[in-house]
């Protein structure tokens, strides 16, 4: 507490008193107290960062891990009074009220969910800190967890499980791209299989199509043939087919060890020339008349 002449900083408010009775607060400037009859207590308004030494804190399956944090708080301008009449010192108030509510947050909480929730935590502290402060005057604007370190055994089974989890992560993972590759390939190997049948499948109808083109025109050309012979041969009289045949006995009768045998077809043959020469006789016999007696 102070009096007589007193300077008020522009961070800070000044809590009056007369004789024991709060009269009001102070506003920064040059302030003078009467001595014996007022006195002041200055409170500064600026934002007061504390850093909670590490504390030790059992969880909810009793695992002692070791937690420190930082408490942003400050002094409220319209409730400067309580921070000097409601509480003795605010700043010890409220770490110690920090620790406690820490201490019953975590033990609600599994290792777990206190390394993987690190931020509800923080909040749930900041909500329980304020609903208590605010009767000192006090608002606090922030919390922030640093560390939270199981015991060395604790943390050493974690890092095994993290590892355990990590490779079998990797593992499922290079599996399933394995498995991806091998269906890639067998899809790859299925439309190759369908293009290879397919293209076989085209192949096939194109060799059968120029086959049956090739047999339609061969055909064609048979026929076209068998029609040109019949027309040849409706034109070709007897005696040119006896003429053929001689013909043919004559190249037949080329080798020394030919024997010709005769059908009885050929006396048939031979009719057409004997009636030549028949018709030529009886011409030379009608030109000449017989003499007369």
């Amino acid at each position: 507490m102070a009096s007589g002449p007193i300077i008020v900083q522009q961070y800070q408010r000044m809590v009056v008193q007369r004789l024991g009775t709060f009269v009001g607060n102070y506003r920064p400037g040059f302030r003078f107290l009467i001595p014996l009859i007022y006195n002041g207590t200055r409170v500064d308004l600026r934002e007061r960062v504390t850093r909670v030494p590490t504390q030790k804190y059992i969880t909810s399956d009793n695992v002692v891990v070791d937690m420190d944090f930082v408490i942003y708080y400050r002094v409220v301008e319209e409730m400067v009074e309580r921070a000097v009449l409601n509480v003795q010192n605010f700043e010890v108030a409220v770490v110690n009220l920090a620790v406690a509510t820490l201490r019953s947050v975590i033990g609600a909480t599994t290792l777990a969910s206190a390394l993987a929730e690190r931020e509800r935590i923080r909040d749930s502290l900041q909500v329980r800190l304020d609903e208590v402060t605010g009767r000192w005057g006090v608002k606090v604007s922030q919390v922030e967890i640093n560390e939270i370190e199981p015991p060395p055994g604790v943390r050493q089974a974690m890092e095994r499980e993290k590892s355990a989890a990590a490779i079998k992560t990797a593992e499922i993972t290079e599996s399933e791209g394995q498995r991806q590759a091998q269906i890639n390939r067998a899809e790859g190997e299925k439309q190759s299989a369908i293009l290879q049948a397919e293209g076989s499948r085209q192949a096939a109808i194109l060799v059968a199509e120029g086959e049956r083109q090739a047999t339609i025109l061969r055909a064609e050309g048979f026929s076209t043939a068998l029609e040109r012979i019949y027309q040849v041969a409706n034109t070709v009289d007897a005696k040119t087919m006896s003429l053929q045949y001689f013909e043919t006995l004559k190249s037949l009768g080329a080798s020394p060890s030919t024997k010709f045998i005769f059908p009885m077809e050929f006396t048939s043959m031979l009719a057409p020339f004997l009636g030549m020469g028949t018709q030529a006789s009886g011409s030379n016999g009608a030109g000449e008349q017989p003499p007369r007696a």
